[in-house]
């Protein structure tokens, strides 16, 4: 698995695909809380409260983390190589979770320069300091877990086309019903929308962003993860 991890991470920093998610990433996030005049602008807010880039982040990683994902298995299958990771001494497991923790390392590599928001909201406080810590550990906690399980959706959309494209759009409509599709249905269902909006990302995603670690969160994001994985390995399987 450490010698697949470390090829799928290599591999995004010897293509433009690392420093394009990075500062794209980058870039979005501080025209959107800095620049432009709109609702996540942080400085408009009157407040000092990072809330806005938890907000903006999900959507940005609807586009970022299927590019990152996209070659995974399709660009495998393309190439033919396919068969030479699954005639080498390695289970499919290990050929998945190297590709899965490679991408999700360079989707924390992208979140890490964020920080420097936290900390300029930290010094913007009145007082100085006056940040709620809990709530953004949290957000930062659940955007971990919101990562998890897209790139799980990326690679799961990756061995279902040899084409990059056509696995970018799969897993973008996957992840955008599990983020914002049931919370879009549950509109229509007053009687059952909470229990609905309990099946989507996002009522889960908010939960741990208020800084109270619930562990049915925590369960819903690894058993979503677990299944997209688990699904995975089954296409491999009957490959």
């Amino acid at each position: 698995m450490l010698a697949i991890f470390k090829k799928e991470f290599i591999s995004f920093f010897a293509s433009p695909i690392a420093y394009l998610v990075i500062g794209v990433f980058l870039l979005i996030n501080g025209l959107f809380l800095f620049i432009f005049n709109d609702d996540f602008n942080i400085l408009n807010a009157g407040f000092a409260d990072i809330t806005p880039f938890f907000n903006l982040a999900p959507w940005v990683f609807l586009f970022l983390i299927p590019a990152i994902t996209m070659k995974s298995f399709a660009d495998e299958y393309s190439t033919g190589t396919i068969e030479l990771l699954k005639t080498n001494p390695i289970s499919n497991w290990q050929i998945i979770f190297g590709k899965f923790f490679g991408s999700i390392l360079l989707v924390i590599i992208s979140v890490i320069p964020t920080l420097i928001y936290a900390y300029t909201v930290y010094k913007l406080g009145n007082p100085v300091g006056n940040i709620d810590f809990g709530s953004t550990i949290g957000s930062y906690l659940g955007l971990l877990f919101l990562a998890s399980t897209y790139t799980a959706v990326g690679l799961f959309t990756s061995t279902l086309s040899k084409n990059q494209i056509v696995a970018f759009v799969l897993s973008l409509f996957i992840t955008f019903i599990l983020f914002y599709g049931f919370d879009a249905i549950a509109t229509s269902f007053s009687r059952n929308s909470f229990a609905i909006q309990q099946l989507g990302i996002n009522e889960h995603f908010k939960s741990i962003s208020r800084g109270i670690i619930d562990t049915r969160d925590i369960v819903y994001f690894l058993s979503v993860t677990f299944f997209f994985l688990f699904i995975t390995k089954t296409r491999l399987d009957n490959e």
